[in-house]
């Protein structure tokens, strides 16, 4: 019942935020961004929310089936189907950052770290403003030691969403690390 009224939710508010008058999908994103980007955003919630919306759309019925079962396994913690699911999506819809994304998450989480980079390097090809997939890159990065690739991830995403204080403690952490190693 609640994934239903999720599903009823999101798709009332993309249908909202594709019918906002004088403005393509793609200059809404823009503007999101904008708004994102500005530390002095006080609804920054809101426009997460609105970007990862838009993100989310596929334009087409399958491919947000696909989407759907693959992150309904993530939750479920069946790495196998997510991955498969997965890239069933990633065929069907090549053009669609978030079924790169999703992937990646599945493959980290299985432990294919190689596949889970590959992809995230995908999703920035499609949509460079994806900070979700430059913070996994960090995350990644982080994961395999390299502090310093780790570090100009997080601050990348940070740029693009700086509202978010995961990124900025990693940010701090990070710094620290570097720091204490160069002396």
């Amino acid at each position: 019942m609640r994934s239903t009224y999720n599903s009823v939710v999101t798709a009332a508010i993309a249908l909202c935020l594709w019918l906002l008058p004088g403005q393509g999908v793609a200059d809404q994103l823009d503007e999101l961004f904008r708004q994102l980007a500005d530390p002095g955003t006080t609804n920054w919630e809101t426009v997460e929310r609105d970007i990862e919306i838009q993100l989310s759309l596929s334009g087409s019925a399958s491919a947000d089936l696909l989407l759907r079962r693959g992150q309904d396994a993530l939750e479920e913690q069946d790495f196998e189907a997510a991955i498969d699911h997965l890239t069933a999506l990633t065929d069907h819809a090549p053009e669609f950052a978030e079924g790169y994304n999703s992937r990646a998450i599945a493959y980290f989480l299985a432990g294919l770290i190689g596949p889970a980079l590959d992809d995230l390097r995908h999703v920035l090809v499609l949509e460079p403003r994806h900070y979700g997939a430059l913070a996994g890159i960090g995350s990644v990065m982080e994961e395999l030691g390299d502090d310093e690739a780790a570090l100009a991830a997080y601050r990348a995403a940070f740029a693009i969403h700086p509202h978010r204080a995961d990124l900025h403690g990693a940010i701090a952490r990070l710094e620290r690390a570097i720091e204490g190693t160069a002396l």
